[in-house]
């Protein structure tokens, strides 16, 4: 069974799981793009599932919109991309969430010992952070903030 090439409003909603609505926004903020038939109705290239599914796990990430409507704008709205023309484009985001997933993993690891923020509330408190020493290089989670400064040196120099 040969699959259509181009989808209606309602198929697309169906297959990503979105509200017609929410198509229409994303449409409106130029993250996807339609053609129209002679009848005023909405046409979608099949490649745009992946547009969308690209869009929902970003967002689901933390990326705003606008920062994915200015990756998207290397990837062309008519046609199913390319996997090159995809590769460009993704590459911006691989080391910011690489970062992010690091400062999360630092997080998880560290969420129940002391991160250095001041509290002295924690039981390893007094061994990691005595006295609140770690207060004088500078304010917020200094373990947590140190790793994460340390990352993006090692990111920058390698």
């Amino acid at each position: 069974m040969k699959l259509p090439q181009e989808l209606s409003v309602g198929e697309v909603a169906r297959r990503s799981g979105l509200a017609v609505s929410t198509l229409h926004f994303y449409e409106s903020k130029g993250l996807i793009a339609s053609r129209r038939t002679s009848g005023n109705q909405r046409r979608y290239v099949r490649g745009v599932l992946r547009r969308i599914a690209v869009i929902r796990i970003a967002q689901r990430a933390g990326i705003p919109l606008e920062e994915i409507r200015q990756t998207f704008a290397a990837i062309p709205l008519d046609r199913a991309p390319t996997m090159r023309e995809w590769e460009r484009a993704m590459r911006a985001w691989t080391e910011a969430l690489q970062q992010r997933i690091s400062d999360l993993t630092d997080l998880r690891d560290k969420l129940f010992s002391c991160i250095g923020c001041g509290c002295l509330s924690v039981t390893d408190c007094p061994l990691r952070n005595g006295d609140d020493r770690l207060g004088a290089q500078g304010p917020g989670p200094r373990i947590l903030i140190t790793a994460a400064e340390r990352r993006q040196r090692r990111g920058r120099q390698g």
